[in-house]
């Protein structure tokens, strides 16, 4: 890499491409200094076990608002990166109660409305006929109308849901001053939704928070609830969102994955996770602040060190995955860190999965023809958004 510390995250140099940084760093240097876009630096890990390390041990913090800990954007407050939760009893307590409101039951209950809401999507894609944009016509409105539906929130303020997730979830793209603004706005909309929730219950997982919580005694606050609805909002809609379009451009940018499937739909369930796998724009990483003394790949670190996991150069790594570097739809076993690991994984992954495998069954059967409109070299990244996506995803049938 050279003596000079490269910025941090890598240029792409395609869409569905790896930087090539990723495999020299693994070889070379696995725990390597990088800058960030604030200027400051911290280490970066793309070795499939010390990522799954650091996420796994509570030494290593989401406490990345200390005075000592080195920033991801030159925002003061540190963007979605601000944890307000800790590794104590009150974030044991949190996940106990986001956990219960999305069981593996719930998430089943409410799978025919998601198949429902899919099959309408795709309808009125082939009635506006190809070619067709797949994000804002399939990727963008699926999981908003399931976690609009799921927080009990109107599918018609999904724009203004769209633009506060953007500002929340851009490292380069809004002034300090507009993500104040937009930050505002989405923290008072929902203290009143919260509010309506509390003097008027329903079935939605806004109610479920209220209820839960009031069996632990209160502990977590309204700015602790509306924290929550505001970070399962941009989680269940953004990320599910992109990755639907890089599911698919993924399938479509070789023509024998999908005529795999086409053979064989049995293998979408493993089809989805080795493309969560394989997925080189997974977005930033996931930082940690180190809270001791330790040591990892051979290196001796001090407590304040601030890193950052690469997931998708972890998911790459061919110590841990055979042939790494290539599409294996019916990869299993399949122990991929797209959704995380240890305290602070990904919540809503069982959500996310069947939204996955959802598009991924009806487009099979209602559009076998399904083919990328353009080259998949012409796709572009959305650049500077923390959890990576496509510009757009052009489809033809």
């Amino acid at each position: 890499m050279g003596d000079a510390v490269p910025t941090y995250p890598f240029r792409m140099p395609d869409a569905l491409g790896p930087p090539p940084e990723w495999a020299a760093l693994r070889a070379g240097e696995p725990v390597a200094p990088v800058r960030w876009p604030s200027g400051d630096q911290a280490l970066l890990l793309t070795r499939y076990d010390d990522v799954r390390r650091v996420l796994s041990d509570p030494r290593f913090t989401r406490h990345l608002v200390a005075p000592d800990a080195a920033r991801v954007t030159a925002n003061e407050e540190g963007g979605v990166f601000g944890e307000a939760l800790t590794e104590d009893v009150l974030h044991q307590r949190w996940r106990q109660i986001i956990s219960r409101a999305f069981t593996t039951r719930r998430v089943q209950a409410i799978q025919p409305r998601i198949e429902e809401t899919t099959e309408s999507l795709v309808t009125a894609m082939i009635e506006r006929g190809a070619p067709v944009d797949l994000l804002p016509a399939l990727g963008f409105p699926l999981p908003a109308a399931v976690i609009c539906d799921q927080l009990g929130v109107p599918d018609t303020d999904r724009d203004r849901f769209a633009y506060w997730s953007d500002t929340m979830l851009s490292m380069t793209k809004y002034t300090q001053a507009e993500i104040d603004v937009a930050q505002a706005e989405f923290g008072d909309y929902f203290a009143k939704h919260i509010a309506a929730k509390r003097a008027d219950p329903g079935d939605d997982l806004i109610s479920e928070f209220i209820r839960f919580t009031d069996e632990f005694d209160g502990l977590l606050s309204d700015e602790m609830l509306i924290a929550t609805s505001q970070g399962l909002l941009v989680a269940g809609y953004e990320t599910t969102a992109g990755m639907i379009g890089k599911m698919v451009a993924h399938l479509l940018a070789e023509p024998g994955r999908w005529a795999r499937l086409l053979a064989d739909p049995g293998l979408v369930r493993t089809a989805v996770e080795e493309i969560l796998r394989f997925d080189p724009n997974p977005g930033f990483g996931i930082p940690r602040y180190l809270s001791a003394d330790l040591e990892i790949g051979d290196r001796a670190l001090t407590e304040g060190t601030a890193v950052v996991c690469s997931i998708g150069a972890a998911n790459r790594d061919d110590r841990t995955f055979a042939d790494a570097d290539r599409v294996d739809l019916g990869r299993t076993p399949n122990p991929h860190l797209a959704f995380g690991i240890g305290p602070h994984s990904c919540v809503g992954q069982t959500l996310a999965r069947v939204e996955l495998q959802t598009v991924l069954r009806v487009l099979l059967r209602r559009l076998p023809t399904l083919e990328l409109a353009e080259p998949p070299e012409t796709l572009a990244v959305r650049e500077g958004l923390v959890v990576g996506g496509l510009e757009r995803v052009l489809v033809r049938w």
